[in-house]
């Protein structure tokens, strides 16, 4: 990767050489500004307005503009004179914890590589510090003619520098927030909570410019010759934010689908607030219905009921049968089982009459013969 930047690290007494490197990239497409009848060129000239002519890059040098109009001309050897100790260093001011620096302040990032060598030892030092540390250095530097505080700290086995605004050019929120009080519920908060959950992390690697992607098709398909794919436009975005739990329940389920989860969404103690819309109007959030697994009489506008009510009847009647035919059955099996008994007493009467008389003869027949 090429340098854009030569100079050092100053470590307290220490100094190590180093070159700046770009660490991102731009992969957005740009576009050329065309002369739509033609489709020339339009390019930009740079004239001076006291001779109206073009003037080349040669003949170009920097001013600053007064607040009466009037300009006063700097030139790089100005520039160059300035008592600025971090011109050509990177001056490290202080070590912090990392989550002290806010990340509205950081900017563009680079790649801090070692000059030479003789610069390999400090390099690593510092490099190991900061990892041992878990601190990040806070430093100064002048860039493009400008001093820029920077936040240096360990990427891989690399010290990378992200430049960092000024603390005055951080803005206060002020009149951002909004001005109307609202009140969040815990079922409200509780389905947000879900759609993050269900929603979960991303592994930032895999995502993707889909707007970059689309212009390239389009490119192409317009270089050579064909027609390009429309696709159908998304829903207009803002308007008023009506039926906020629904909205939220919708999301989960919707989010749970995608992932291949299943499952209800949100709580069912729902209660309802109003909300504004982007236009500043009020929006009604709505409380939803509960739910039922089963249809009532009423949702089914009393038909069911009147249903019931004439199966009734057959109900009793069939349970009376029912009833009867029992009793009876229960009857007639007492019945045979009597009749059964009795018959099982006469045969044994029979048999114990039989028994008496032939032993009866048996006794006269002995003393006969006696």
């Amino acid at each position: 990767m090429r340098s854009i930047w030569n100079g050092a690290i100053s470590f307290g007494l220490v100094s190590i050489p180093i070159k700046l490197v770009n660490a991102t990239e731009n992969h957005s497409i740009s576009f050329r500004q065309i002369h739509t009848e033609d489709g020339g060129r339009i390019r930009y000239r740079k004239v001076c307005e006291l001779e109206e002519r073009e003037v080349p890059t040669a003949e170009i040098g920097k001013g600053y503009e007064d607040a009466d109009g009037s300009i006063i001309p700097i030139t790089d050897e100005d520039l160059a004179a300035l008592p600025i100790p971090t011109a050509r260093t990177i001056e490290i001011v202080a070590f912090v914890p990392a989550d002290r620096i806010d990340p509205l302040q950081m900017g563009a990032a680079y790649y801090l590589s070692a000059n030479g060598v003789p610069a390999a030892k400090p390099y690593t030092l510092l490099r190991e510090a900061l990892k041992r540390s878990r601190r990040v250095a806070i430093a100064k530097y002048a860039l493009r003619g400008r001093e820029r505080l920077g936040m240096l700290r360990v990427v891989d086995d690399v010290i990378a520098m992200h430049g960092l605004l000024w603390p005055d050019e951080i803005r206060a929120p002020e009149g951002v927030a909004p001005d109307e009080h609202v009140t969040v519920r815990d079922a409200e908060l509780d389905l947000a909570d879900a759609l993050m959950d269900t929603l979960g992390e991303v592994d930032l690697d895999t995502l993707h410019d889909d707007y970059r992607e689309a212009v390239e098709e389009l490119v192409a398909a317009k270089a050579d010759g064909a027609a390009p794919a429309r696709k159908t436009p998304a829903g207009e975005g803002g308007g008023k934010v009506i039926d906020l739990l629904a909205a939220l329940e919708n999301s989960v389920r919707e989010a749970r689908s995608a992932r291949g989860e299943t499952g209800a969404a949100g709580s069912d103690s729902h209660g309802s607030d109003d909300s504004h819309g982007s236009d500043g109007s009020v929006a009604e959030v709505r409380q939803l219905p509960r739910k039922s697994s089963r249809a009532t009489p009423k949702q089914v506008g009393g038909k069911k009921s009147t249903a019931r009510k004439k199966a009734a009847p057959a109900r009793k009647s069939t349970a009376k049968s029912t009833a009867s035919k029992t009793a009876d059955s229960k009857a007639a099996a007492t019945k045979t089982t009597a009749t059964k008994t009795t018959a099982r007493k006469a045969t044994a009467k029979k048999a114990t009459e039989k028994k008496s008389t032939t032993a009866k003869k048996s006794t006269a027949k002995r003393r006969a013969s006696a």
